[in-house]
């Protein structure tokens, strides 16, 4: 979800969405290749007059956060936010924003001249989870129709990527012409939507001289050939997601992934009464230093890394100020911020370069000098500067029984759910139910 900040540029530096940690053993950075699809559609303000294009969607979610202070959770997952937006602008003219949403106290210990309250709007709100899953619904629908149109469609034309052949007829026709003669399959004919775009994003990276697996960049034609031959890389990257809204599985379950989806479906295929849990196996935590790009697979060995290479020693400031787990928790989100934005977060000086700024963080022995409690003790830093940052899941407290009672009686926000009973909530699903009335797996047309 956005975090909220303001600073004097906060304009340039605002974390409108938790950032991603690059990924281990990833190949050198490029400018991403994207084939835009211009909208008509317009993003309204919920209080002004304000409006933007929809792929200028990030301007006015910073509109919002610095003029208007409100913060819109889990953005990714609004199936429409046009819609989304005209809706809830409605509803403010009708009653005011605190009778929607959750507020946030900023600088909660400070001065009240220096106090700001932040607006959450999010769906634990009844009204926004509804509106949600409509909009969900409502795509569904669109999406499923226009599949359907695909299916349908026998006037296809369109050359191989990788040859001269001319197919003709339906898009099956090419998607097996491919997979059969280049060994380049991106899924069956049925599991695709919007199949014409997915296809002019796939020639306008290989036209970019761009491989489709590993992304990289390359001088010529022949080039990149050879490379996605010998490489065998004659295969999309599953981890782009810019490939996910031309799967059909994306839209199934509101907020969820096909990996999600996929090892749901999996899970059910178990026996619920086997509780042997012997032969299973987790995945291994990899954790970011907050300083630099090193992985681990193990937490003591992120924390000796950055007490030895760094010299931070994150064990020593907790016990030091005696830090409750929250606390904790705000402090590593405060200085991976910091960081992120070229902060020296010792003296808040700001940098041209996150070089420069490691640079003087060093030579001027900032490592372990933290500010004023007050400056990262704040409830926005509850937010992850990053998503699934692991670091976060290691912290613990230093004294549990002293710490937990202090931490009932902080003021923290809780946000609780009904979760008694989830295979009811997942069969009473809208979107479940509107699957099976449509009946989205049509077995005799596969």
């Amino acid at each position: 979800m956005a975090a909220c900040e303001r600073t004097a540029d906060c304009g340039r530096d605002s974390i409108l969405e938790p950032l991603s940690f690059p990924e281990l053993g990833a190949g050198s950075p490029s400018t991403p290749i994207v084939v835009q699809h211009p909208s008509d559609e317009l993003l309204v303000c919920l209080f002004c007059s304000e409006s933007v294009p929809l792929l200028q969607k990030d301007t006015l979610l910073r509109h919002l956060l610095l003029e208007h202070k409100l913060i819109i959770a889990d953005i990714k997952l609004i199936a429409s936010l046009p819609r989304y937006l005209v809706y809830w602008k409605g509803r403010f003219l009708e009653q005011p924003v605190t009778d929607f949403c959750s507020v946030i106290k900023t600088n909660s210990t400070g001065p009240v001249e220096k106090q700001e309250d932040y607006f959450l709007l999010c769906d634990v709100l009844p009204e926004d989870r509804i509106l949600r899953e409509r909009l969900q619904q409502k795509r569904l629908e669109e999406v499923l129709e226009q599949q359907q149109k695909e299916r349908d469609d026998c006037y296809f034309h369109r050359l191989c990527l990788f040859c001269s052949e001319e197919c003709t007829g339906n898009r099956a026709c090419l998607l097996n012409h491919m997979a059969r003669e280049h060994s380049f399959s991106i899924g069956l004919p049925d599991n695709i939507v919007y199949c014409n775009e997915f296809l002019d994003t796939l020639q306008y990276k290989l036209d970019n001289l761009q491989c489709l697996y590993c992304e990289k960049i390359f001088r010529d034609k022949s080039t990149l050939k050879d490379h996605m031959r010998k490489k065998a890389h004659r295969r999309i990257n599953a981890n782009n997601h810019e490939y996910d809204r031309f799967y059909v599985i994306n839209y199934l379950e509101l907020g969820k992934t096909w990996e999600e989806v996929q090892s749901e479906d999996d899970r059910e295929l178990v026996d619920v009464e086997d509780d042997d849990w012997s032969d299973w196996h987790a995945h291994p935590v990899s954790a970011v230093c907050l300083f630099c790009d090193r992985q681990s697979e193990t937490m003591d060995q992120i924390y000796t890394h950055m007490k030895d290479s760094h010299g931070f020693d994150l064990h020593n400031l907790k016990m030091e100020l005696n830090l409750n787990f929250y606390q904790q928790v705000k402090l590593v989100n405060f200085i991976r911020r910091q960081i992120h934005q070229s902060h020296c977060y010792g003296c808040q000086k700001k940098f041209d370069s996150r070089a420069d700024m490691m640079d003087h963080i060093i030579s001027e022995g900032h490592v372990m000098k933290l500010p004023e409690m007050s400056t990262w003790d704040q409830p926005q830093y509850y937010f992850p500067t990053y998503e699934n940052d692991a670091l976060l899941c290691t912290l613990s407290d230093s004294n549990d029984d002293e710490d937990n009672e202090a931490c009932c009686n902080e003021d923290i926000p809780v946000i609780a759910e009904d979760i008694s009973d989830l295979r009811v909530l997942k069969q009473n699903s809208v979107l479940n139910q509107l699957l099976k009335n449509r009946g989205r797996f049509r077995k005799d047309d596969a």
